[in-house]
């Protein structure tokens, strides 16, 4: 069977899925994987076959600097430069699709593949990183806050989110034009495939976001979709120099959005008073400060004494994975839902907001998760239940249906 999934967005998007695809293929699958030029490294490494979306999501996740909130012009900038991307990745997703595939795995921000598929009469499913459907257990994702309105509050706006407008409305209803598809909306399909019970796969645990009790049947909850090891990956000599020359470190980084710089690093590791490794900037040299570029989370994140990022929903999960306490940084979209989650399992303390970031407040908040020893044993027994589980055995059997 050809699976086709269709991954717009940054790394973090790209990374589990690619995972998926190389286990997927142990047990016989052909795998494509369709995604920005940036990662087509990554998804070939991991033994799948790259197919190109045009265009970069790069630049389009670099916030305002710390503690500033974003203009009213920075989000019309920001809407419409989202906009112009998703156009190029639903062009992408059908030339990709028409390269061959039996059935296309979509991602959340990808509803044009099912257009797509409905074209090529080839089954659709839904490949999530995060809880996207309406529910009483928790606010829209995509308002960037984890704060509850209450049950119906909840439910109430994660539907009229669902039935507004988005920046990938334009892109499906051209693609339905392109392909001599009938009219449909967005929303309207979306309806009728929730109606339909259509299947969505979500890539990550019960056990740190129990299913919802008002999901229907055809929402899936599989484990975490883990990205795959470079057995080629080896640590440089200055790291493992770093790394036995002291205390365990503490990880500092924020993925794609690289939402702070030299400086707001480093007088934040001297106000926590801990030794650091800090990603996404270069060049920083001091006695108890290891900058590091691109090195892999599951070999890095069990040697940390606690690990600050974004809560992005990859990088969130690899901390779990490792056991050691976080320190949660959410700037925007799911991020707040998944640093709400850390704080509610203990494995952390509670958020610091992006908008009231400063050096202070975040290197106390450090100490205060290194110190507590509550956070880091809450840590080792997610890690556990974690280690119990497969996520790719539920997504098989889901693509073995699809083609009855």
């Amino acid at each position: 069977m050809r699976v086709l999934m269709i991954n717009p967005g940054t790394r973090g998007d790209v990374a589990p899925m690619a995972g998926l695809g190389s286990r997927l293929q142990t047990l016989g699958f052909t795998v494509a994987i369709a995604a920005n030029a940036g990662h087509a490294r990554l998804v070939t490494s991991a033994g799948c076959e790259y197919r190109e979306l045009p265009g970069d999501m790069s630049h389009l996740v670099s916030p305002a600097p710390p503690g500033k909130r974003a203009t009213g012009p920075d989000l019309r900038r920001y809407m419409g430069e989202l906009g112009d991307y998703m156009e190029l990745a639903a062009t992408g997703t059908l030339s990709a699709a028409e390269l061959g595939a039996d059935v296309i795995l979509a991602n959340s921000i990808a509803p044009y593949a099912y257009d797509v598929a409905e074209a090529l009469g080839i089954p659709a499913i839904g490949a999530h990183l995060q809880p996207t459907e309406a529910s009483t257990a928790y606010p829209p994702v995509l308002l960037g806050t984890a704060r509850s309105l209450g049950p119906v509050g909840n439910k109430l706006l994660g539907s009229l989110i669902a039935a507004g407008k988005a920046p990938y409305d334009a892109p499906s209803a051209r693609i339905r034009h392109t392909l001599g598809l009938d009219r449909k909306s967005r929303p309207t399909a979306e309806r009728q495939r929730r109606k339909a019970n259509r299947q969505v796969l979500h890539g990550f645990s019960s056990s740190v976001f129990p299913r919802p009790s008002d999901w229907r049947s055809g929402l899936a909850m599989t484990g975490y979709w883990w990205p795959k090891a470079d057995p080629g990956w080896q640590p440089s000599a200055e790291m493992l120099a770093f790394l036995a020359d002291g205390p365990p470190p503490v990880f500092i980084g924020f993925g794609s959005s690289e939402a702070m710089d030299a400086e707001f690093m480093l007088e934040t590791v001297r106000r926590a008073g801990v030794r650091a490794v800090l990603q996404g900037v270069a060049g920083v040299s001091e006695p108890d400060v290891l900058s590091i570029g691109d090195v892999p989370h599951e070999w890095l994140f069990p040697q940390m004494a606690a690990v600050v990022h974004h809560a992005g929903a990859g990088t969130a999960a690899a901390g779990l994975r490792a056991g050691v306490p976080t320190v949660s940084v959410p700037i925007y979209t799911d991020q707040p839902f998944w640093a709400a989650r850390i704080s509610s399992l203990g494995a952390g303390p509670q958020p610091v907001p992006y908008k009231e970031l400063g050096t202070e407040r975040l290197g106390d908040v450090i100490r205060q998760a290194i110190t507590r020893p509550e956070y880091a044993a809450n840590a080792r027994a997610i890690a556990m239940a974690l280690a119990t589980e497969d996520g790719t055995a539920p997504v098989a059997a889901a693509l073995r249906a699809s083609g009855r």
